[in-house]
């Protein structure tokens, strides 16, 4: 399972991006996708996620009310809308899938990672 990131880019702070993550190969036992960020000096933190084909979601407090995690299980896409953002949620974005399984914020329970993309929240 190969996975692209895409959508990241700098954004004033009350300001809104989409984030996209395509998932390529064998997507047919993917059953949870997620997004994890990592801001400069820290640790990556999990933001949200999702069940495919269902679509129940879990997000981080930090996060909940403003982002919202939605799927198009045609593209084998997931989509991390981010509103109201904050310039603490500067940081590299990072999607995530995991195999035959639901979706968990645990970094270490996902098997597939993308490359990241770098979202930056001006003040």
């Amino acid at each position: 399972v190969q996975l692209q990131a895409s959508g990241g880019g700098l954004v004033q702070a009350g300001g809104s991006l989409r984030l996209s993550c395509a998932a390529s190969g064998r997507t047919f036992g993917v059953y949870a996708m997620g997004w994890f960020r990592q801001a400069p000096g820290k640790e990556r933190e999990f933001v949200a996620a999702i069940r495919r084909s269902g679509g129940s979601t879990y997000f981080a407090d930090s996060v909940k009310g403003r982002f919202t995690i939605s799927g198009d299980d045609a593209k084998n896409t997931v989509y991390l809308q981010m509103n109201s953002l904050k310039p603490e949620d500067t940081a590299v974005y990072y999607c995530a899938a995991r195999w035959g399984n639901g979706p968990t914020s645990r970094q270490n329970d996902y098997d597939y990672w993308g490359q990241g993309t770098l979202v930056t929240v001006s003040s």
